[in-house]
């Protein structure tokens, strides 16, 4: 910074913190995700139309069908994988990209698929702007990316109408995939937990509602 000159206003500090609070308040006690939520600019990661809102705890739209997630729900679903730094985590459905700079702001290393190319080229276009590291893939995210398989931990941003057997299959021991499914209008989330080889729990939670998981191993659209 040149001398004399004054440090460039954060007009979204306020409101992000206060976003911070707002997910306290509703249940959020993991204090490195809420820390994460504060530092990643989320007004970078929706449409330009709708920065004025960028800290509203709501999802909104990001094109081609596609919302950027509500931040309880980035919040909640990031909380169950339990990430601590260098774990490996596969991400199903890149989108804005929000839930992916979460991520790797907690110091995992991040993985994401995207199925839909403007997106992918958009979003990876911005990752290198902000000096985000995320590996990214272009296809169907339902079959995973088995190629940098085991994952310590899956986290899928669609609805899907069940958990597809490649997402298990590529968790290592101990993993977790976070996964909402259900109908294509409201889903219930769940963390598949691999125990063993063969073995999983299952955890179900509250109910959300996602954009649909469209793939070979999803809703064939």
């Amino acid at each position: 910074m040149r001398s004399g000159s004054r440090p460039v206003r954060d007009q979204y500090a306020e409101p992000r913190a206060q976003l911070v609070e707002h997910l306290r308040s509703k249940g959020i006690n993991n204090e490195h995700v809420l820390k994460a939520i504060g530092t990643v600019p989320r007004e970078l990661f929706v449409h330009p139309g709708f920065k004025h809102r960028a800290y509203e705890d709501c999802a909104l739209p990001i094109g081609n069908n596609q919302t950027i997630s509500q931040p309880y729900t980035v919040a909640f679903m990031t909380s169950r994988l339990h990430i601590h730094p260098g774990m490996k985590i596969l991400e199903i459905g890149t989108g804005s990209g929000y839930q992916a700079a979460v991520l790797e702001t907690l110091g995992a290393h991040v993985f994401s698929v995207e199925r839909q190319q403007d997106l992918f080229e958009k979003t990876g276009k911005l990752f290198e702007d902000l000096g985000i590291t995320v590996a990214m893939a272009y296809g169907d995210g339902t079959l995973g990316w088995a190629e940098y398989a085991p994952y310590d931990g899956i986290i899928v941003t669609a609805g899907a109408p069940f958990a597809p057997e490649p997402l298990k299959q590529q968790l290592a021991i101990g993993g977790r995939l976070v996964i909402p499914i259900g109908d294509e209008d409201s889903q219930t989330l769940h963390v598949f937990q691999r125990i063993s080889q063969q073995k999983f729990s299952d955890m179900p939670y509250g109910d959300f509602k996602f954009v649909p998981l469209i793939g070979q191993e999803g809703w064939q659209m």
